[in-house]
């Protein structure tokens, strides 16, 4: 069972919730996924997790006789539209928005892509492909292709929930995206047999946050977003005190921290044979100052802004969720 972990090494100003607009939304992201088999199993993996880069390293046995081989795949998070508040992708305009590269025996992988959109559980690609409607539901391409679409089709679409009209300057009516994209890397490979195979994989998490601490309720620790990050993120006494401390304080004038939240599957692709042998997290929370909460065991402090949890036998049962809490910039 995953035991209660929070560290707390600075202390800023703490100021009241923040409205829907100040939030970036997170974006759950993770690791590679393979084909099932029971003859390959993970012998290691090496997972370092920051703000600004999550690395994977893995290594995996073919323990048989005969060289299996598997398909590999890297789901990218599922990107939909929004009327309010905005996701915490950075790149609307790439398809690779998280800068997701790999590498196996240290041989750089090139891997097919394949994007599909979805709104209402249907599959409508064929008709943005037929289009040329980009299928990034942010990127402001979409919505310059979105403003010149046929009136019948603009009807359509309203209709079928695939945009929304939002009233916009000097009379206009803008298409506001409501569709999800589907994004999957995906490549094949071959484990040979009785050997091991080395898999990095390195990507820019999508970080969500707010511009201020959210968990506290007029100073105090309660009501039911407290309650969801105790659960959360493991947040332990000391941690709500000082909280509620420099909450205190921030109503004198003083500045806010900002809320960062880093969200990782690892409850995904455990399909090899066994249980991951040996299983080591780095979680790196940036800057000194900053505090960290995030549930974990057997959890070491090996740096300045670095703490490392290691298992064996570790089979990954439930996600993984950060908390950082930034104290405000010098002026």
């Amino acid at each position: 069972m995953m035991k209660l972990f929070t560290l707390l090494v600075a202390a800023a100003a703490i100021a009241s919730p923040v409205s829907a607009n100040d939030t970036l939304a997170e974006v759950k992201t993770g690791g590679l996924i393979f084909a099932q088999s029971d003859d390959v199993s993970m012998a290691e993996e090496d997972l370092f997790i920051s703000a600004s880069e999550v690395r994977v390293d893995y290594v995996f046995e073919n323990t048989s006789d005969k060289d299996v081989e598997s398909l590999v795949a890297f789901p990218m998070p599922d990107i939909t539209g929004r009327l309010d508040g905005d996701t915490a992708i950075s790149d609307y305009d790439s398809d690779n928005f998280l800068h997701f590269s790999t590498v196996q025996d240290g041989r750089p992988i090139k891997a097919d892509l394949q994007q599909r959109v979805v709104s209402l559980g249907i599959d409508v690609t064929d008709e943005f492909a037929k289009l040329g409607i980009p299928v990034m539901p942010m990127s402001p391409k979409t919505a310059d292709a979105l403003a010149k679409l046929p009136q019948t089709v603009r009807k359509d679409w309203i209709a079928r929930g695939l945009v929304y009209p939002m009233a916009g300057g000097a009379g206009k009516v803008d298409l506001v995206p409501l569709w999800t994209l589907r994004s999957t890397y995906w490549w094949r490979t071959v484990f040979p047999a009785k050997k091991r195979v080395s898999v990095q994989h390195r990507y820019k998490p999508a970080v969500g946050g707010t511009v201020a601490i959210s968990f506290l309720e007029n100073g105090e620790a309660k009501g039911e977003r407290f309650k969801q990050y105790a659960r959360k993120y493991c947040l332990d006494g000391d941690f709500v005190r000082t909280a509620q401390q420099r909450a205190s304080e921030a109503e004198a004038g003083g500045a806010n921290y900002t809320e960062s939240w880093i969200s990782y599957v690892l409850s995904t692709g455990s399909n090899w044979a066994g249980p991951i042998r040996r299983f080591q997290l780095t979680v790196d929370k940036g800057k000194p100052g900053n505090l960290i909460s995030f549930c974990g065991s057997n959890v070491q402090k090996i740096g300045p802004t670095t703490f490392r949890m290691t298992s064996e036998d570790f089979d990954p049962e439930k996600d993984f969720d950060i908390l950082i809490l930034n104290p405000p910039e010098a002026q």
